[in-house]
């Protein structure tokens, strides 16, 4: 169950951004009418305070965020507090494999293919979320290269398409409008959460904090670039481009001659995207086990998978309404577990280093 601070580092830049590339951008764009950098903005800098707080706390004690529960609440106080992080986990997790359910259908076939197409998902999902925390890490060593490169060839091949005349209304959004775009789309900030269940998992040293905290900041520095090169393609049609990775290389000019060459490095970015969408599971599985006690994490990740891929089959056709339900409700409960109960953390009794 060991993890290194580099390691962790690489998922906090890579899976951090890869994780807001499909509709984030859109719904953003609906909900703020092209200023959509701001709120992006303020959930980076809530969550980025949140994860240096975390770190910080790792320097004063080398107990598990489980152990730190069992000091204060004793076992049965800590098990129930992990069984609701298993299911918030699993909340987390849902919305993003409808996502890429949809996002596979639509951008690498011409015509929608069966939904068969993308149940061997869950074969992928099933192993990946049977293996501890080594594993995550070993999977983030490959993924940032990837993801790194493959985000630089996007970027330089959408760059000459942005107008700068798009920027402008962005300044004439009302604060409020914004702040309640932040809200809203708080669901897709999961990140504090991911160091919570890291905690004492790794051996912390002098200035982890800072690497952690920065490398959280390069993560949302590429997300704000994304999102500044999308809104300046598009600027007020953004709303209606689902699947914003995909539109942003549309334009270059080689594609009217060479066909769609972007198509490769989406394919390539697609192996990463899989990676970061199955870490919910994996933490998932993780709580789930530290809750009921069972300790076998292949059956846990089968059956979790498996009721995942009936979810999917019988609520394929409402996904519209599945993301109703975040925007509208289940943001709440994605605050509370991604702000308010990392920073009660600090409360927890711990033993000092």
């Amino acid at each position: 169950m060991r993890i290194s601070v580099r390691q962790i580092c690489f998922i906090m830049v890579a899976y951090t951004a890869a994780t807001k590339l499909l509709i984030y951008p859109t719904m953003l764009s609906w909900f703020c009418d092209g200023a959509i950098i701001f709120p992006a903005l303020i959930n980076f800098i809530v969550c980025g305070a949140v994860i240096w707080a975390l770190s910080f706390l790792c320097s004063k004690t080398d107990k598990t965020f489980f152990g730190l529960l069992q000091n204060t609440f004793g076992e049965i106080g800590a098990r129930i507090v992990y069984g609701f992080f298993a299911v918030f986990f699993l909340f987390a997790a849902l919305l993003p494999i409808f996502e890429q359910k949809q996002y596979v259908h639509n951008i690498f076939y011409d015509t929608v293919p069966p939904l068969g197409v993308f149940m061997p998902f869950f074969i992928f999902a099933a192993y990946a979320a049977s293996r501890k925390f080594g594993n995550i890490g070993r999977c983030a060593d490959i993924c940032l290269p990837i993801f790194a490169g493959t985000m630089f060839l996007l970027f330089i091949m959408a760059f000459s398409d942005v107008k700068a005349d798009d920027f402008l209304p962005m300044f004439s959004v009302p604060a409020t409008t914004i702040f309640s775009t932040a809200a809203r789309t708080a669901f897709n900030f999961v990140e504090p959460c991911w160091l919570l269940m890291f905690m004492g998992h790794f051996k912390y040293k002098k200035g982890d904090a800072a690497k952690i905290t920065l490398s959280y900041a390069a993560g949302a520095a590429i997300v704000i670039l994304f999102l500044a090169l999308f809104h300046g393609i598009y600027g007020p049609i953004a709303p209606s481009r689902t699947f914003a990775v995909a539109r942003i290389s549309l334009f270059f000019p080689a594609i009217e001659t060479m066909g769609r060459i972007d198509l490769i490095l989406l394919y390539v970015l697609e192996v990463v995207m899989l990676f970061a969408v199955v870490i919910n599971l994996q933490l998932a599985v993780h709580a789930i086990a530290k809750c009921s006690g069972f300790e076998n994490y292949v059956i846990i990740s089968l059956a979790t998978n498996a009721v995942f891929a009936i979810i999917l089959f019988i609520f394929d056709s409402r996904y519209n309404a599945i993301v109703t339900l975040y925007s509208q409700w289940l943001w709440i409960a994605f605050i509370v577990f991604t702000v308010l109960v990392p920073a009660l953390a600090w409360t927890l009794r711990r033993r000092t280093r």
